[in-house]
């Protein structure tokens, strides 16, 4: 474990897995909305539907490859240099806890499942025992229909109640990568499991979308297209990375495509 600035910078030189960024444009988007870059092409590679519940890591196509630690030593994301192709680009980095996809646009009974109980990574990725440190997504991974139809979201609390989240408007054809948050409709409660989606009517195309559930790991932002901006360990806020951790990129778009997304970084061991 790194508890020391001499420890980090040690770290940082001489005891690092290296990051490479090169994500190609996602278009279709608004400003305002969260597109996954999960399915873009570039450099983490294109990450695929996951179809069934399943657990993915940084072995998976579409992570950051890093090399895991044996304890007591971890890694630590701590450096990050970062150009975009749009300006006001906001980048976040999440960890993809669990995922599941096959979803369809036609289907206006209840669908789809996923339980971070029964899909699980571990506690070391989920954080906080009750659930507070997750972020749960509806996840396009091919355009629904043009019929814009709200979604229904039945889900299992932390402390074991169930309910309805508030109704998601799934706009006219949603597109690859598009993203809507799923929000707890109880203060001070969390979201464990998604028990089932329910679209009020087809969107008319099938397409494909499933359920996410992500840790956010950091965030960072800058103002000018294709100018780099360096983030050291304390802008990023020197967020732990366990091991197997499923690091993935996430665009909150200021326009109407995600723009490309290039640079590097370090995780540093110790």
């Amino acid at each position: 474990m790194i508890t020391t600035r001499d420890q980090l910078i040690d770290a940082l030189g001489n005891n690092s897995s290296s990051l490479v960024i090169d994500k190609a444009s996602l278009a279709n988007a608004a400003a305002g909305q969260f597109f996954s870059l999960w399915t873009a092409t570039g450099v983490p590679g294109a990450g695929a539907a996951p179809g069934a519940a399943a657990v993915p890591t940084n072995a998976t196509v579409g992570a950051f490859g890093f090399a895991n630690q044996t304890a007591p030593a971890t890694s630590y994301l701590a450096w990050l240099a970062v150009q975009f192709g749009n300006s006001a680009s906001n980048l976040e980095i999440h960890d993809r806890l669990a995922a599941m996809s096959g979803l369809s646009g036609t289907v206006t009974t209840a669908q789809g499942a996923l339980s971070l109980v029964t899909t699980n990574p571990g506690v070391d990725r989920i954080g906080d025992a009750n659930y507070s440190d997750v972020q749960w997504w509806l996840e396009v991974y091919t355009a629904l229909g043009a019929t814009g139809v709200n979604a229904t979201v039945a889900v299992t609390y932390n402390d074991d109640t169930t309910g309805n989240l508030a109704a998601i408007a799934l706009g006219a054809t949603p597109r690859q990568g598009r993203l809507y948050p799923l929000v707890s409709a109880v203060a001070g409660i969390f979201i464990k499991a998604v028990n089932s989606v329910t679209l009020s009517a087809t969107t008319g195309t099938a397409g494909n979308f499933g359920i996410t559930a992500t840790r956010p790991r950091t965030s960072v932002s800058a103002p000018l297209l294709n100018k780099t901006e360096m983030f050291d360990w304390a802008l990023l806020g020197l967020p732990e990375v366990p091991n197997n951790s499923c690091l993935q990129m996430i665009m909150r778009c200021g326009t109407t495509t995600t723009g490309t997304v290039r640079g590097q970084g370090k995780i540093a061991h110790g």
